[in-house]
């Protein structure tokens, strides 16, 4: 199969190009650019291998239509839509990084990202690409929304809580953190070094433009709308995310009772682990890979349940779901040039 990368140059694009350049069921066909144009990818970025000579290209629809059978998009909200019309029409395989198919109601993309959505008849073709909650769907999809990395961390750390109806949907609330790597590669005043090291802050309080998309999936869960209060944070680490959630249980159950629902729930899952009583995951231990590393603690005292969980912002958050969802479309092994475990120290 024929891969193309529109927008390789950005930091989800060079993961991308990281995990595929070994992957043995593809090819890569297609890098585009649109400030590097004639650029070698190595060049650019070295870390790939100086090996891999390849330019990256000014994009042209057609000409990536006609070379590619799947095509990721690593571009910002609002640049995919025609494009992706485009391919379905051509009937090759579209995995979109970037926030235009992940809402299903057209007036949220629209009052969140403030701009108007170019191809809304595709929406209720698209499948949000979290492959623990729609695998079966994610199968036949042409059209995949690679979920957000905030939503990521914080769907799976609720999911089994919700699909059993143990807690309030009221009251939820997501605190999570996010290396400076999420916010892409160009710096911006916040993400400058001397703005971000040695310092944490909160952004997009109460109106972040994940905070839908996290809603939508937790609510198709849960069965009914579920509200959220939900504050990202950046803070001085290259790569990596943390969600802490905190949520009111409404049953009394002890904590080995809830143990088995996590472990459950997610017991057929390669990238998913429930870490041992006492363990709380580190952003660390997920560096560079796909996994997910999950946590839990139950006040008693305020009945409530407090969940943690780590993920890499830019694989298991971007890139490597991206192929993990690839996997699944193509029918191969769901872990291939996806199973090498995190980078440590």
């Amino acid at each position: 199969m024929k891969v193309g990368i529109i927008g390789a140059s950005g930091f989800t694009g060079v993961e991308l190009i990281r995990i595929l350049k070994n992957h043995p069921k593809v090819d890569l066909e297609l890098l585009t650019s649109e400030s590097f144009v004639g650029k070698k990818i190595s060049e650019l970025y070295p870390s790939v291998g100086l090996d891999l000579d390849m330019e990256l290209e000014e994009f042209d629809s057609h000409d990536a239509l006609r070379r590619c059978d799947i095509l990721f998009l690593a571009l910002p909200h609002g640049y995919s839509s025609e494009l992706v019309a485009m391919a379905y029409a051509d009937k090759k395989i579209i995995i979109d990084l970037g926030a235009d198919f992940r809402l299903k109601k057209i007036e949220e993309y629209s009052s969140w990202y403030e701009t108007d959505h170019k191809a809304p008849h595709l929406l209720d073709k698209a499948v949000y690409g979290l492959p623990e909650i729609h695998r079966e769907e994610i199968k036949g999809a042409k059209i995949i929304a690679n979920p957000g990395c905030y939503p990521t961390s914080a769907i799976l750390a609720l999911a089994p809580l919700l699909e059993k109806s143990l807690i309030d949907i009221k009251g939820l609330v997501i605190d999570s953190k996010s290396g400076v790597s999420g916010a892409g590669r160009r710096a911006t005043p916040v993400t400058h070094f001397n703005s971000a090291n040695e310092n944490i802050n909160p952004y997009g309080v109460i109106k972040h433009r994940h905070t839908p998309e996290i809603e939508q999936e937790l609510s198709l869960l849960a069965g009914e709308e579920v509200s959220i209060t939900f504050t990202p944070h950046l803070i001085p680490i290259n790569r990596g995310m943390l969600s802490t959630c905190y949520a009111s249980l409404l049953e009394d159950l002890e904590e080995e009772e809830l143990r088995k629902i996590y472990e459950d729930f997610y017991k057929d899952e390669a990238f998913v682990k429930i870490l041992p009583k006492g363990i709380w995951p580190h952003t660390k231990w997920v560096l560079g890979s796909n996994n997910c590393l999950l946590n839990f603690e139950v006040d008693k005292r305020n009945k409530r349940i407090v969940i943690a969980s780590v993920i890499d912002n830019l694989t298991k958050g971007a890139s490597g779901q991206a192929v993990q969802n690839m996997n699944i479309v193509l029918g191969i092994e769901e872990t291939t040039g996806l199973a090498s475990p995190a980078i440590y120290p």
